[in-house]
């Protein structure tokens, strides 16, 4: 009877096993699997998709703003083709005043439409004032008074001269110190024959003396070296020399350069040795400018 007994319990073990196993491997019931913060789901669990990406829009470029100084005396604009050491010959100002009066991080970068200071900070721009005629206002008739009847001149008093219809304006005379500056005495740079004369129709901004290679190349006048090196396309080696506030004077196509910037030199100083830099033959290119406009350097050089 034991025997029985104990078969009997045997077998209900093993079926209540079996049905515990199979409740464990129905589908679907398995429990979500958890990895550092990220959720398996199960297989029939549908994936969520992300959110489809909108592309955004390209930042808004803003409109570059017309300096407010264009048009104005004592500023330039960019145009195509200029560099800093052209403009400063043209303004008859050195390329380093230049650079520093407008701030420039590097003076070889300038934008077409810039707008550049072409004269120092200090310096106040004179604008001429326009002349403005008299006007003297004749007294109204009376009310009630006849329009007929015209107004009584007025006698002019007899010890009064008569006044002139109208006054010329006096031009304001200079002052001694700009009066003296402008008188300077150039000298000829070089002995060589004259080749070509000043002739602005042709855009000929100078005269063309002839010599050899390696012939002397003299400063006109006293100055400081503003400008010795090769940057000015047309020119080969050039060296600028300002004189004063008004003149300046250039010396192009030189063979070897003997002078740097800022040294100041002495009339008749040797600068350079002629040479054919960036021209078709051996020739010194000489340029006399008054504040910046080339002018006749025969009107200024003494008669050989």
């Amino acid at each position: 009877m034991a025997k029985k007994m104990l078969r009997c319990c045997a077998f209900l073990a093993t079926v209540g096993l079996v049905a515990l196993t199979g409740c464990s491997s129905k589908p679907g019931l398995r429990a979500p699997v958890e990895d550092r913060g990220r959720v398996v789901a199960h297989a029939n669990t549908p994936t969520p998709q992300p959110a489809p990406v909108v592309p955004s829009a390209p930042p808004a470029v803003a409109a570059a703003v017309p300096d407010s100084n264009a048009g104005k005396p004592g500023y330039y604009t960019v145009k195509q083709g200029d560099t800093l050491i052209r403009i400063g010959l043209e303004s008859g100002q050195s390329h380093r005043d230049l650079a520093r009066w407008n701030a420039l991080e590097n003076p070889n970068r300038i934008e077409v439409g810039q707008v550049l200071r072409v004269v120092p900070p200090e310096e106040p721009v004179v604008v001429k004032p326009v002349a403005v005629a008299k006007v003297t206002a004749a007294p109204l008739p009376a009310a009630g008074a006849a329009a007929s009847a015209p107004a009584p001149a007025p006698a002019p008093a007899a010890s009064a001269p008569a006044k002139a219809a109208s006054s010329p304006v006096v031009p304001t005379a200079a002052s001694p110190a700009a009066a003296v500056e402008d008188e300077i005495s150039f000298s000829w740079p070089s002995k060589g024959e004259l080749l070509d004369g000043f002739d602005e129709a042709k855009n000929r901004k100078g005269v063309d003396i002839g010599g050899a290679s390696g012939d002397a190349v003299l400063a006109a006048a006293d100055g400081k070296v503003v400008y010795a090196d090769a940057g000015l396309r047309g020119y080969g080696k050039l060296i600028i020399l300002k004189h004063n506030s008004l003149y300046l004077t250039a010396y192009a196509h030189n063979q070897t350069l003997l002078v740097k910037e800022d040294q100041m030199v002495k009339k008749g100083q040797k600068i350079a040795e002629m040479g054919s830099t960036d021209a078709d033959r051996v020739k010194l290119h000489f340029e006399v400018r008054k504040q910046g406009k080339p002018v006749d350097p025969a009107k200024y050089l003494p008669a050989r």
